[in-house]
């Protein structure tokens, strides 16, 4: 199953006012591992393409950051917080996707001119799924980019009937909708403050790096939560299958 991204404990909260693509990191103790974070400087790279086709042991260990201090459960059970809390927003990037962007024939409508998943992304991506039924997360809403790899993420997923959201679209190729794309997705996580059930966005790795600062690997997750009626916390990343 997902387990938890290792060597760092950090907390970023985006405030109301001044909020941009790489907003400042409040507090971060990193260590070397495998997955690409943010430098000492806040920026990040962004590739769009799969970090690493390796999977990980698929074992559970426990999180780093406890984000909801209220919450009555064991510190760092990040399964628990889902199951109980409310707000929470669990961001996927698509599963494995090969290659980098899109053709230079790109059309949205059309999935044969885009960069799909793999054989090994559609077994992947029902894994996500799998993981999800297994430990009992009440699931509100499954949100999607409007691109075919995340819309087959999450129909393969099969957590939920899927909704096309075009916040969730990427703009790997059009920079100028990063800042009010994910302004537009910190509003809509500061309206699911008080709302029971996690809502299951697939995207793509540039959406959720400017969101988060985490650089994440095909099919692995980030929580979202609403710290306060003007705050959204990142909570814990979850490393693909």
């Amino acid at each position: 199953m997902f387990h938890f991204q290792q060597g760092y404990s950090r907390r970023k909260v985006l405030q109301v006012a001044g909020l941009t693509a790489a907003s400042t990191v409040l507090a971060m103790a990193c260590t070397p591992n495998t997955a690409s974070t943010p430098s000492s400087t806040g920026s990040t790279t962004s590739t769009e393409s799969p970090t690493s086709t390796q999977s990980p042991t698929l074992t559970e260990s426990a999180g780093t950051t406890q984000a909801n201090p209220d919450a009555a459960v064991a510190a760092g059970d990040i399964w628990s917080q889902l199951r109980q809390g409310t707000g929470y927003v669990l961001l996927f990037r698509h599963a494995v996707a090969p290659g980098t962007g899109d053709p230079p024939s790109f059309q949205l409508e059309d999935c044969a001119t885009q960069r799909n998943l793999s054989e090994e992304g559609r077994q992947q991506a029902v894994r996500m799924g799998e993981v999800l039924r297994s430990q009992n997360i009440p699931i509100s809403r499954v949100l999607s980019s409007q691109w075919c790899r995340c819309l087959d993420t999450a129909r393969l997923m099969n957590v939920g009937e899927v909704e096309a959201f075009p916040m969730l679209n990427s703009f790997f190729q059009d920079r100028s909708r990063e800042s009010p794309q994910t302004e537009q997705l910190r509003q809509f996580i500061l309206e699911n403050r008080d709302n029971a059930g996690v809502v299951v966005m697939v995207t793509h790795q540039v959406n959720m790096t400017a969101i988060s600062g985490i650089v994440p690997e095909s099919g692995a997750a980030i929580v979202m939560w609403a710290v306060s009626a003007d705050q959204v916390e990142f909570v814990e990343q979850l490393k693909p299958l």
